[in-house]
Formats: C-alpha cells, sequence, structure tokens
C-alpha cells in the first residue's frame, strides 16, 4: 500500500511538472479559446463591410495571434477583387485588410 501511494505521489508531481513546462503560446491559445467575444459576428460584419464594401464569401471566428487572440475572419470579393478581413472579436479592430487570389484559401 506504501508503495502504490509512492509511485501514485510520483506520478502526480511528474504530471504537475509537465503542466508547467507548456510552452506559453499553447498556455495563452488555451486562454484565448475560453474568451467569449465582446463584439458580435454581426457587428463584426458590419465593420468588416465598412473596411471593404462587398460580398462576404465566407466568415468564421478563429483562434489566431494579434490583438486579443481571438478573431471573426470574412473572405469578402467586390468584383475580381478579394479580401480577407480580420476583426478582433473582443475590441471591433480591424486587425487585417489583405489582397487575395481569385481562389482565397479556406
Amino acid at each position: 500500500m506504501q508503495m502504490r501511494n509512492r509511485l501514485l505521489g510520483v506520478a502526480a508531481a511528474a504530471l504537475l511538472a509537465a503542466a508547467a513546462a507548456l510552452p506559453p503560446t499553447l498556455a495563452s491559445a488555451e486562454a484565448a479559446l475560453a474568451k467569449r467575444p465582446a463584439i458580435t459576428m454581426s457587428k463584426a460584419r458590419a465593420i468588416a463591410l465598412k473596411t471593404f464594401p462587398g460580398k462576404i464569401v465566407k466568415e468564421e471566428l478563429e483562434h489566431e495571434h494579434g490583438g486579443s487572440g481571438i478573431r471573426y475572419s470574412f473572405d469578402m470579393r467586390r468584383g475580381s477583387h478579394w479580401r480577407e478581413v480580420g476583426v478582433d472579436a473582443m475590441t471591433g479592430r480591424v486587425l487585417e485588410d489583405a489582397r487575395e487570389g481569385a481562389n482565397p484559401k479556406d
């Protein structure tokens, strides 16, 4: 019984040490996942359309570096011009406004 308790103690200590050694980027990504967007998708759409008037072809909420770590991403089109507009889900700030080719990546 003592041997079992010792082994459990060693295993618990090893798990705690491994958790403490997680890279900071992983820890910050987990923190971003726990956040709830302060800006709604509807409000972010309006910001994106003001940034690049056109048609929203694809939209998603994603976790990426920069800003608060959580953003709305919009693939947009106007005529033959494509743009990706990223809006910070916590502040509403435009984080990305980049030209894309005719076949934007997924």
